[in-house]
């Protein structure tokens, strides 16, 4: 199935992203990469101007987002497994972060743990209303268990032309591995 397309006929879409970053070290010794990639899409807020109490245009059809985030994800990473991710959003100055929340529920995450190979841990998440260019870290831990210390990273995304004022971008990050050179212990991955 397309489900870009099918983010297109549910929302007024004005753009994707995607970003990949390819890490060798961080001042110890280069070992295993680490790579990890940021993917999103930049919507119309049907609700910006106004106060609605009733979210659900925006909600219900975010499963969506979810499988075309991660499947654009996936196919960034190429064959290497996702360990850690996370997800967030920003609400142009019209709209309010409950907006943002509303695309970003269950909804829209169970479909995107099925893209990326499961999932059982609950997904960090990051919201706010800014302006253009604002830049949003993304919150990562381990997808199966959220307590695995040497995950906890963030990916930062700054969309340059996004959100217009009565525009929502909703972004999810994933990572191959932990942070490079953990080491403070706690409960490991395997």
């Amino acid at each position: 199935m397309n489900y870009s397309s099918e983010v297109e006929r549910d929302y007024d879409v004005r753009e994707w992203y995607s970003s990949v970053q390819e890490s060798r070290h961080d001042g110890g010794k280069p070992g295993e990469t680490l790579v990890k990639v940021a993917t999103g899409v930049v919507i119309r807020n049907p609700f910006a101007g106004k106060f609605v109490t009733e979210l659900s245009e925006l909600t219900n059809p975010s499963s969506a987002i979810g499988h075309a985030l991660g499947e654009r994800a996936v196919a960034l990473l190429g064959n290497r497994p996702v360990e850690s991710y996370g997800k967030g959003g920003i609400a142009g100055t019209a709209g309010e972060q409950e907006h943002v929340v509303a695309c970003i529920t269950t909804v829209f995450g169970d479909p995107l743990r099925q893209q990326v190979g499961g999932g059982k841990a609950w997904i960090s998440s990051v919201s706010k209303v800014a302006v253009a260019g604002t830049t949003i870290d993304i919150p990562l831990a381990h997808k199966d268990e959220l307590y695995v210390r040497s995950h906890y990273d963030t990916v930062s995304a700054m969309f340059a032309d996004a959100p217009n004022a009565d525009e929502i971008v909703i972004a999810f990050a994933f990572a191959t591995r932990g942070r490079l050179h953990s080491r403070l212990g706690g409960p490991q991955a395997a």
